[in-house]
């Protein structure tokens, strides 16, 4: 299992967007993470399709996109054509999730499923095997920097064992609060995909955080 290192853009310096990105692909980052937020769904409001079209236009790297929204299928064909790689929807707000995953199937891209740190793991169960991604929120939603949920590990490891269990390839993502402190014991817990912000913008040397992050997993046996 390889570990994946997908920065968020939320983080970011906006005043220098293409240095950030090609920031990312120097330091050897597997996908750029873009979190799209409608103000609704939660509380703050971000980047729409042109963000990702620019962000597409800087790099050949995929791009992950967490769809924060409600009506999430009203914005799959906009983000597909702007370059998508991986939409990633959210349970709670994704009644017919079985048909939306495969909309975004037909449109090219990855499909995954995201859930609230308060959703049980059992509401992806029924769809597991035909997602390409399952991403389990460290965090409550909406705001980068925010601290780490420790009893997110043991949703890690049960997510782990569900995917297993029905044979699925999809990556496990995390998303909230990683740094040096968290990721050994998450990537230790099963997942191998995580998303970081403020630990890699922040970090006195960005591109070298990459690595180092990605170093920390492979430390632990």
């Amino acid at each position: 299992m390889s570990v994946r290192i997908a920065p968020s853009i939320l983080s970011a310096d906006f005043a220098r967007f293409a240095d950030e990105i090609a920031m990312c692909a120097a330091g050897g980052a597997d996908m750029i993470h873009i979190d799209v937020m409608d103000g609704r769904f939660v509380p703050n409001l971000t980047f729409g399709a042109k963000v990702t079209e620019t962000v597409r236009k800087l790099t050949t790297l995929p791009l992950d996109v967490h769809l924060m929204v409600v009506e999430p299928e009203n914005y799959f064909d906009s983000f597909a054509d702007a370059g998508a790689s991986i939409l990633t929807i959210h349970v709670e707000t994704s009644p017919h999730l079985h048909r939306q995953l495969y909309r975004i199937k037909e449109l090219g891209c990855l499909a995954g499923a995201v859930m609230n740190p308060a959703t049980p793991i059992e509401s992806v169960r029924e769809v597991a095997a035909d997602l390409d991604l399952l991403l389990i929120m460290t965090v409550n939603p909406g705001f980068g920097g925010q601290a780490f949920i420790p009893a997110s590990i043991g949703k890690v490891e049960r997510a782990r064992r569900m995917l297993d269990e029905v044979r699925s390839r999809a990556m496990l993502e995390v998303d909230g609060g990683v740094s040096h402190d968290t990721i050994a014991s998450l990537w230790r817990a099963g997942a191998d995909t995580f998303v970081a912000g403020n630990a890699i913008f922040s970090a006195a040397d960005p591109r070298a955080e990459i690595g180092a992050l990605r170093q920390r997993c492979m430390e632990v046996v």
